[in-house]
């Protein structure tokens, strides 16, 4: 078994990458990766870092728009797992180029490259932000997409694309659709690794708007071992959204962080709102739980294990943000 995955360096690709290699996933001990990476800002080599040397590991420097690359590359793979996005909604807000460039454009390149080499099965990692905004109730699979942000409709761009591959070429695509990760080796541009560095750091953390923005939380942990399922027991053509269980609005989750360092609201700085900020996601996923999917992680246990994460690997982010000590 050959699995390529594109975007394997960033935070939750090399979470699933690490999961793999260490024999986590029953009936893919003895898989060979390959990781594809432009290793743009939030592609970080260290994140594989501890893989690096294993036998059944290659990481291969590249852009998934890359046509030739892909040619060369994709054959003798049965398997992709694409991760590989411009991800951060702030960013899509200023600049939506390289979102529509990478997520859809992209996503193109990779499709047609899986249906040129006889890929077996394609997985593309998406997310819930697709279906927009959502008052009560949760999100199901077959619910219409309405993309708020350019980096939303970006990723619903390249989930039509998906459909269409499947619809018109027979190739087997699954999407999934994830709410909200937290974990280790996320980049600190993020909500909770960005208030938990800056935190450590005894910096204020800033907070859209009143705080009443709901999302739905999943372990990057549970993430992959839904993202495996699909693969294992998916149907070809199918989506399935991955969720955590967990609602907080943004004020819960800071008021959760400032009490993980035993400080108050004096540590929160009010700043202007998003522009199309969504007031909130959630997710149905009983379509993933009907092949066996449940979350693991306790939040509370994961929340505090991503601080520890933090403070013991401080050089790591330090990098990132510009703040060596």
């Amino acid at each position: 078994m050959r699995i390529l995955v594109p975007g394997g360096a960033g935070f939750i690709g090399s979470h699933y990458v690490r999961s793999l290699l260490s024999g986590r996933y029953p009936g893919y001990e003895d898989a060979r990766v390959t990781v594809l990476d432009k290793l743009t800002y939030a592609g970080n080599p260290a994140n594989l870092r501890p893989v690096a040397s294993h036998p059944r590991y290659d990481f291969v420097r590249g852009d998934i728009t890359d046509a030739p690359l892909l040619a060369d590359l994709v054959p003798g793979h049965d398997v992709i797992v694409n991760f590989a996005a411009e991800t951060h909604v702030d960013r899509s807000i200023t600049g939506a180029g390289d979102f529509v460039i990478t997520n859809v454009y992209g996503t193109q390149r990779l499709l047609q490259a899986a249906l040129d080499a006889g890929v077996r099965t394609v997985v593309q990692v998406s997310t819930d932000e697709v279906y927009g905004s959502i008052a009560t109730g949760s999100w199901t699979e077959g619910e219409p997409l309405l993309p708020n942000s350019p980096y939303s409709a970006a990723k619903a761009g390249s989930d039509l694309l998906c459909r269409a591959y499947h619809r018109t070429h027979g190739l087997d695509v699954r999407v999934t659709r994830c709410s909200n990760n937290y974990g280790p080796y996320q980049y600190p541009e993020k909500v909770v690794p960005l208030f938990v560095t800056n935190l450590i750091d005894g910096l204020p953390v800033p907070l859209y708007g009143d705080g009443a923005n709901v999302r739905e939380w999943l372990h990057v942990d549970d993430h992959c071992r839904g993202i495996q399922l699909v693969l294992d027991k998916g149907s070809a053509g199918e989506i399935y959204n991955i969720g955590g269980g967990v609602e907080l609005t943004n004020r819960e989750l800071t008021e959760r962080l400032l009490a993980a360092f035993g400080v108050g609201w004096e540590m929160v700085t009010h700043v202007e709102d998003r522009l199309g900020h969504d007031q909130r996601y959630a997710v149905d996923s009983s379509k993933l739980r009907a092949i066996g999917y449940e979350p693991c992680m306790d939040f509370t246990e994961g929340l505090a294990q991503v601080v520890r994460w933090y403070r013991d690997n401080q050089p790591w982010w330090r990098s990132l943000k510009g703040t060596a000590r």
